[in-house]
């Protein structure tokens, strides 16, 4: 279970939005543990983008295959060769992207970086100076690498979708977002947790569409 603050807390305030309340008692709350190395939790979150989970564990497989380890360091990834890189699978943008993470990371002496001493705001900023690496990329590393519990990314898909399926939005664009943090203020300090809980209505909804079409 995710720790970075109380859940018995946050399900206490979340359950005081009517709309939330059934899916915290009915579903379990989304689970994706982090490496512990944002540098490394950077690099996944690019080759992530955009593709299936089956495919994006395949090439991330063969990088590490091609490294040697795990728990790598932007010198090992700077020190293959741009075609090499991109031969696990990657786009020519992704391995970019890559190679511009780890040419940050290692100029700015990023590795052992503390980042509890950052806000937020700080931390998004710092990253999306990468270029590759978009507010939604930092807001995923806040929320499943260093576990900030008030994130709301209202920029993902996925929640999007939810909240206008649950809260009945019908806005668009940047009327979208203002509607979403809106209706998400009274889940502060927790819309780490209430976004958890909507990627698991999600999945559990997406996994009805299946079972209807198997029967």
């Amino acid at each position: 279970m995710i720790e970075y603050m109380s859940i018995e807390a946050a399900q206490e305030q979340l359950s005081k939005d009517i709309v939330l309340r059934d899916i915290v008692d009915q579903l379990q709350i989304l689970e994706l543990p982090g490496s512990g190395n944002v540098y490394n939790e950077l690099v996944k979150n690019i080759i992530y983008q955009q593709i299936s989970y089956k495919v994006a564990d395949v090439i991330y497989g063969r990088l590490i295959d091609l490294i040697g380890q795990a728990a790598y360091r932007p010198e090992d990834i700077l020190a293959l060769d741009f075609d090499i890189l991109r031969s696990v699978g990657l786009s020519r943008p992704k391995t970019q992207y890559v190679i511009n993470i780890s040419q940050f990371f290692l100029e700015e002496d990023l590795i052992a970086y503390n980042w509890e001493r950052d806000s937020d705001d700080e931390i998004i900023n710092k990253l999306t100076e990468i270029k590759g690496v978009g507010t939604w990329t930092a807001e995923m590393i806040l929320i499943f690498e260093l576990k900030r519990p008030d994130v709301l990314p209202v920029k993902d898909l996925a929640i999007q979708q939810a909240m206008k399926a649950l809260y009945g939005i019908t806005s668009e664009k940047k009327v979208l977002f203002d509607d979403m943090y809106r209706i998400a203020e009274s889940w502060k300090p927790y819309r780490s947790y209430a976004t958890l809980y909507l990627w698991s209505w999600c999945r559990a909804e997406a996994q009805k569409k299946i079972n209807r079409k198997t029967k």
